[in-house]
């Protein structure tokens, strides 16, 4: 059921599909982490699903000139400019608490803290993140010359098992969220990292931070 207003009704509450449908959202996506073998190994996939790759005429539309002949310099150039509009447009869109746009090289990051999109008390996706992944899903589609890598991440977790599962669960709820929202299962890698790579202290507040999406955002070349 996708998040939808009726008027004087109010809005409706988003609710993930059934998790025995979550395979139909999600049957191009790779689950796996998005390593420059892996997005080499996805393109044919990814082109075989209307995927479409940094074209000439991207690069034509580029504000800056091209060096002739270069193909390497062209693409480094292309993918430059391309990613520095789509992390302009991320950082004017999303200026909320507990979200965040970081360069990472080329790609672009969104870090999404598990309290700014999951229910509080249920692993549901909220209303107010409801309102933010269709935002980025709508900035996604016109940009949608990417990769997308969308992990999930818990805080410290004694059991490291279910640390996994619950990782898991948040990015799988979020890769179906944004195929509902017209973005390509295609272009998406799917983790669960459980407690690794944390970002804050494992202290009361930091932990609320180390619950976490992050969506890294790549151009696909």
């Amino acid at each position: 059921m996708l998040f939808v207003c009726l008027g004087l009704a109010g809005c409706m509450q988003y609710t993930s599909p059934d998790h025995a449908t979550w395979e139909h959202y999600l049957h191009n996506a790779s689950f796996m982490d998005m390593t420059e073998t892996a997005k080499i190994a996805k393109r044919p996939v990814y082109l075989g699903n209307g995927g479409k790759l940094l074209s000439t005429t991207t690069m034509e539309k580029t504000s800056q000139k091209m060096e002739y002949g270069d193909k390497v310099t062209n693409d480094n150039i292309m993918a430059t400019q391309y990613m520095a509009k789509l992390e302009d447009d991320l950082y004017d869109s999303l200026r909320t608490a507990g979200v965040s746009v970081e360069r990472a090289g080329t790609d672009v990051v969104v870090i999404l803290v598990r309290d700014a999109i999951i229910q509080r008390n249920a692993a549901d996706i909220s209303d107010n993140g409801a309102d933010i992944l269709g935002t980025i899903a709508r900035i996604l589609r016109k940009y949608e010359s990417t990769y997308l890598e969308i992990a999930g991440y818990t805080d410290s977790m004694r059991d490291t098992n279910a640390a996994k599962r619950m990782s898991l669960d948040m990015a799988q709820r979020v890769g179906v969220f944004l195929s509902q929202k017209e973005i390509k299962s295609a272009r998406m890698f799917i983790v669960g990292r459980g407690s690794a790579r944390p970002i804050a202290a494992q202290d009361s507040i930091g932990r609320l931070t180390n619950r976490r999406v992050e969506i890294r955002i790549a151009p696909a070349r």
